[in-house]
């Protein structure tokens, strides 16, 4: 395993163990990287509605899943993609009946902001090694991190993954990639819609069309052994018209 990723395991379960983490009342809500600025906002609302103090820790949905195998207190599990919810599942580490289908998303083309590239229809011909020139293009590792799994199905559609796939810069989270095109550190990169949109330093060259990879879906699910009252009514708080509201104002399709 890289230190990278070793390093966010331990502080993610340095997070979740913390005293404060463990206090009378405090709910730790384990979520994927691309909704970080959505269940902040709504772990405040929560909060400000049950003086339940939410502590949630982000990063890519395969890390804290495997953190959750290991035993990792969180009462609350969001994907970003299936995979992961069912690798959890397999395990009998999800409540039984809580899981649902919480949200959608899309998969986007993006470039620093001052990039000259200009938004384009993207196809099965889109000639993204031309695009890219000599740089490389900035995703989650196709690995594990569901962002750059869904790249890869994409690419693959499109016949382009041989050409790509040694030009990949592999990041651990869509926040990761997301950081590389911000900084200009390579001219393209491929993230969620929603991660696009909460930063002015990159623009969306085009939007993947979703026959080109599986439906983004984000399940969440109480975990077993900590499926808490508040962790419940956190998980039921999620489904409320408040905290749909905030799903959609950062380009979520709720789905439920």
């Amino acid at each position: 395993m890289k230190r990278p990723i070793l390093a966010a395991l331990g502080l993610i379960l340095a997070t979740a163990l913390s005293p404060a983490a463990r206090a009378s009342g405090d709910l730790v809500v384990f979520a994927a990287a691309s909704t970080t600025n959505a269940l902040t906002e709504i772990g405040h609302l929560f909060t400000a509605k049950t003086h339940v103090t939410v502590r949630p820790a982000f990063a890519a949905s395969s890390t804290l899943a495997k953190q959750i195998a290991l035993g990792a207190p969180a009462g609350l599990f969001v994907s970003a993609d299936i995979k992961w919810m069912d690798y959890l599942d397999q395990k009998k580490m999800i409540v039984p009946g809580s899981r649902i289908d919480l949200l959608g998303n899309s998969l986007v083309l993006i470039a620093p902001s001052t990039s000259k590239l200009a938004p384009m229809t993207i196809t099965k011909t889109t000639d993204l090694v031309k695009l890219l020139g000599h740089g490389r293009l900035a995703t989650g590792d196709p690995s594990h991190v569901p962002v750059g799994i869904y790249a890869k199905q994409a690419l693959k559609a499109m016949n382009q993954w041989q050409a790509i796939e040694p030009r990949l810069a592999r990041a651990e989270s869509v926040r990761s990639g997301l950081a590389l095109v911000e900084r200009g550190e390579v001219p393209l990169g491929i993230v969620y819609a929603t991660d696009a949109a909460i930063t002015r330093r990159v623009k969306v060259i085009g939007t993947f069309p979703d026959t080109m990879h599986k439906p983004i879906v984000y399940p969440a699910g109480l975990v077993t052994g900590n499926a808490t009252p508040a962790a419940k009514q956190f998980l039921a708080f999620l489904k409320t018209r408040a905290a749909r509201a905030v799903f959609a104002k950062y380009g979520f399709t709720v789905l439920k």
